[in-house]
């Protein structure tokens, strides 16, 4: 039987890495709660969200686009911390714990994919069937 999302290393790191973005968003200037604050912890919930979404899907194709897409709210997440601790909204060792985690997460994220391209390619493929020819009339 196939494994679920929770079974999924990658997905369990992801839920880590979106709870610690929550947290670090908690030391944001009170401004900030609705503008940068919620992006970050938008887009770092979209990480495990887009992976649990994608392996619930029954189609490789949906699953790998949703990969895709954890992949690229995962950037959105490392720039949102990278501008947090250049205007110094969370302390740079808490900034790069989470950079550090968001780079592991990237390779986690590109390995899966590339099992999954990997062995969608060594899944049989049907036997082409040549085209019954046309008889034309002269």
């Amino acid at each position: 039987m196939s494994k679920g999302f929770r079974d999924l290393i990658v997905w369990q790191r992801a839920m880590d890495l979106a709870v610690k973005a929550y947290k670090l968003t908690g030391s944001f200037p009170a401004s900030q709660r609705y503008s940068l604050a919620d992006q970050l912890q938008r887009a770092a919930a979209s990480v495990p969200a887009n992976i649990a979404e994608g392996k619930g899907r029954v189609h490789t194709g949906d699953y790998l686009r949703h990969l895709a897409i954890a992949r690229g709210s995962l950037a959105e997440a490392d720039t949102f911390v990278e501008l947090a601790a250049r205007l110094e909204f969370c302390e740079a060792d808490r900034a790069r714990e989470l950079w550090n985690e968001i780079q592991q997460l990237g390779r986690m994220l590109n390995s899966l994919m590339k099992k999954i391209r990997e062995g969608d390619a060594r899944k049989p493929q049907p036997e082409k069937q040549d085209k019954p020819s046309r008889k034309t009339s002269s």
